[in-house]
């Protein structure tokens, strides 16, 4: 497989390796003498604590130590902090909700921690955390989004009334008002965004290390980033330079936004560690993940479209209920305001826009970004109302969104909400889209699935995201002793299938077979900067600071190769199909990969050389617009509710795809996340006392592979003008498009039967009940 070029099906190259076993996780990684931690948590939504009784844990056989926020206070540690400053619409300060790792004197939340127990084992642990005795005095909770910001909800924190952390607004009020009193017709509708929980397959862990000499900690966990924990733990909570924390992060099985952050275990181990001066390390179960992962979406949005006497969209007005959880966590306030209104127009030419976003507490796990981070929660209500503004006005699916898209004609344009879309041929796209999924003979498809007795209905969607965040992004080209082109950069893979595309875009430049690179990712010692993964922005900045450093590398190869061809530099030539260095006009060359180990070999020797090796340090200055169609077709059973995808059909643009068949899979994981939302996942919490009641896969119902359908994804390739690589954030797309088209595709096929409107998740309950209700009325 020497050398592949971009945009071809290359195999994942990490896939043998984690496939057969060989992977390492932080659960596979135990120092010598390593100690064991637990969390215990609160039993209860809201509670005080009155009294923490450590003594009969330490007394546990093994426990070596109990921590409780009280020894938190005594080292001085500092909060877990939200980093996202934000301004109600009033111009004051959205509110906190200060915490340390561990409870001080109320718990506000099933899961909330309150003590940490380390042993010589994790049973030992396990036995003293139950040993703690706790005294609570339970107070009313609030876990309800709809009521919690109401008058008389129970208070989640004091001094923050109706539990509204933030109120925010960003649009023409004025002019969308105005559009609003001129439309020929205002289509008004609510849908609710479920909470959902990430179920990654890799649970959180940690293993913390102290060196006293040093006064250094090195942290092994499963991040999506190193470096955003290193800033947070040295800066917020330690208050210690940075250099005296190490953030290693090995293999990674799945994150989808979850694990970008510093958690309250993370800064336990390491307190711990310092504490004991012996390693601590602690690993997450099942059901303590369901209580303590950030867990995403869980909006109720009230959205009003406005149109003309032709159907052309005017103006669009959304107020959008978020819940933040019991605390703001580290982006939280950022996700459905500034990440989520910005694409708010998606595809469509708006004359102007207007959203509000409130931000309520309630007494359940803090709420953060998950695939998409705000911006599949816009593309939902904004394809939900064009196909009920269809309904309403008796105008074709298809045909209103046609009349309402922005043409390729207009780019670069600005949308509504002030995003310049560089580049898009929306038009080609859904066309393309409809032919594929065979829009014009879904009559037959119905007719044959009536005489079966089953319902069915089709269903678009057009979705539009913003991807690809900055400011920054570093990689570095080294050529190692043992013949390796070692490639370190600043993201994390978590299963996107980094080390091949990366591998293949160095390839690419440099004609360096593929299996002689290696990429090295996750460990903040190694690699000084980077920013870590997340908002599909990877390739889109890494990959532009691979090809700024591969051509510097490529530029001091032309000067070692003069020096060593004994020719003048202008006559050195580079062919990357041959990753070779020549004299022009002759047959006198040196391999990229000999010539590196040449001059490595002289300046062992203490000769004069000119080293290959390369840093360089992109500056990322604007977003990347990947957008696309998806169409489902649903099959319902009436006397059940039971729901079943025989046809799922997407058509991308991502840009230049460096490896097609890598996007395909991401896609398909985005589109089964969102098949599991819309008709599979609940989050449900107790509404009189707070417990959260869906807390382990028994009740949890994740999408198994037999409820998914052969997911067919094409592309239409629209390349991107805002970077060289022609590249647009693709690891999200397949979770943005997926709700609102399966969603519109169930109300098409129960509309039938008198259902007009649905909200996730659509279970079989919830769907016999919707039929129960209109055939009653």
């Amino acid at each position: 497989m020497a050398k592949f070029g971009l945009s071809q099906p290359l195999r994942r190259i990490e896939d043998p390796r984690l496939l057969k076993g060989d992977g390492r996780y932080t659960d596979d990684i135990a120092p010598p003498g390593a100690t064991h931690g637990v969390v215990l948590r609160s039993p209860h939504a809201a509670a005080k604590i009155l009294s923490i009784d450590t003594a009969p844990a330490l007394a546990v056989p093994g426990v070596l130590a109990v921590f409780t926020a009280k020894d938190w206070a005594d080292q001085g540690l500092g909060e877990i902090p939200c980093v996202i400053p934000l301004k109600n619409s009033d111009g004051t300060a959205r509110s906190s909700t200060p915490r340390g790792a561990l409870a001080t004197d109320r718990v506000r939340h099933v899961g909330d921690p309150v003590a940490f127990v380390v042993a010589e084992t994790a049973q030992a642990a396990k036995d003293g955390a139950e040993a703690v005795f706790v005294d609570y005095e339970e107070l009313p909770s609030a876990t309800d989004l709809a009521t919690a910001h109401k008058p008389g909800a129970a208070q989640v924190w004091d001094g923050i009334p109706n539990n509204i952390a933030f109120d925010w607004e960003t649009g023409d009020k004025a002019k969308v008002e105005a559009l609003m009193q001129q439309a020929a017709h205002v289509t008004k509708l609510t849908v609710v965004n479920n909470r959902v929980v990430v179920a990654s397959m890799e649970v959180r862990a940690a293993t913390a290390e102290y060196d006293a000499a040093q006064e250094k900690f090195t942290l092994t966990c499963g991040t999506q980033g190193s470096w955003l924990v290193k800033e947070l733990l040295a800066g917020s909570v330690f208050h210690l330079p940075p250099e005296k924390f190490r953030v290693v992060t090995p293999d990674v099985g799945g994150g989808f936004g979850m694990k970008l952050y510093l958690y309250a275990e993370y800064a336990l181990v390491c307190m711990a560690a310092r504490t004991l001066q012996r390693p601590v390390k602690w690993t997450s179960e099942r059901t303590e993940a369901f209580q303590s992962d950030t867990h995403g979406r869980d909006n109720i949005t009230e959205g009003e479209l406005a149109l003309d006497k032709d159907g052309k969209f005017l103006a669009l007005r959304t107020r959008n209920y978020a819940n933040m959880g019991a605390y703001l966590n580290t982006f939280a306030p950022m996700i459905p305001t500034m990440a989520g209104t910005k694409v708010l127009a998606s595809v469509y030419d708006f004359q102007a826009i207007h959203a509000n976003v409130i931000g309520v507490l309630t007494n359940t796990v803090p709420v953060d970004a998950y695939r998409g981070a705000g911006r599949p929660e816009s593309n939902y209500v904004v394809e939900r109302l064009i196909d009920a503004a269809a309904r309403e006005l008796g105008i074709d699916r298809v045909e209103i969104r046609k009349r309402n898209m922005v043409g390729q004609g207009a780019m670069p344009y600005v949308s509504a909400m002030g995003q310049r879309y560089d580049s898009g041929d929306f038009a080609t796209v859904l066309d393309a889209a409809l032919k594929k999924a065979d829009w014009a003979g879904f009559p037959a498809r119905r007719a044959a699935a009536a005489a079966r007795g089953r319902q069915r209905g089709i269903g678009l969607a057009y979705y539009l995201e913003a991807t690809g965040g900055g400011p920054t992004e570093r990689a570095e080209v080294r050529f190692a002793a043992d013949g390796f082109a070692e490639v370190l950069v600043g993201t994390q893979s978590t299963g996107q299938g980094h080390e091949t595309a990366y591998a293949m875009l160095t390839s690419h430049e440099l004609g360096i077979p593929i299996e002689r690179i290696r990429i090295i990712q996750g460990d903040s010692d190694e690699i000084p900067t980077g920013g870590g993964t997340g908002g599909a922005r990877s390739l889109y900045s890494e990959g532009q600071a691979i090809l700024l450093t591969t051509a510097t590398v490529i530029e001091k190869g032309k000067q070692a190769a003069s020096e060593h061809l004994e020719a003048a530099v202008a006559d050195i030539e580079f062919t990357p199909a041959a990753g070779k260095f020549s004299v022009v006009g002759t047959d006198r060359g040196v391999n990229i990969l000999d010539l590196a180990r040449i001059q490595r070999e002289r300046a062992a020797k203490g000769e004069p050389a000119t080293l290959l090796d390369a840093a360089e340090v992109a500056d990322i200055k604007s977003h990347t617009f990947p957008n696309g169609c998806h169409i489902a077709e649903v099959e319902v059973e009436l006397d059940t509710g039971l729901i079943t995808v025989p046809r799922y059909i997407v058509v991308d643009d991502v840009g230049h795809a460096i490896n097609p068949m890598i996007v395909r899979g991401q896609v398909h994981g985005g589109v089964a996340q969102g098949i599991g939302q819309a008709v599979h996942e609940r989050t449900a919490y107790d509404p009189e006392s707070g417990q959260l009641l869906s807390a382990s896969f028994m009740d949890y119902a994740l999408p198994r592979a037999e409820d998914l359908p052969d997911i067919e994804v094409d592309f239409i390739s629209v390349p991107c003008e805002t970077n060289p690589l022609g590249v647009k954030g693709a690891g999200e797309a397949g979770a943005v498009g997926s709700p609102p088209a399966l969603m519109n595709a169930l109300v098409d096929a129960l509309s039938q039967v008198g259902v007009n409107h649905l909200d996730m998740p659509a279970t079989p309950e919830s769907v016999w009940k919707a039929i129960a209700q209109a055939k009653a009325a």
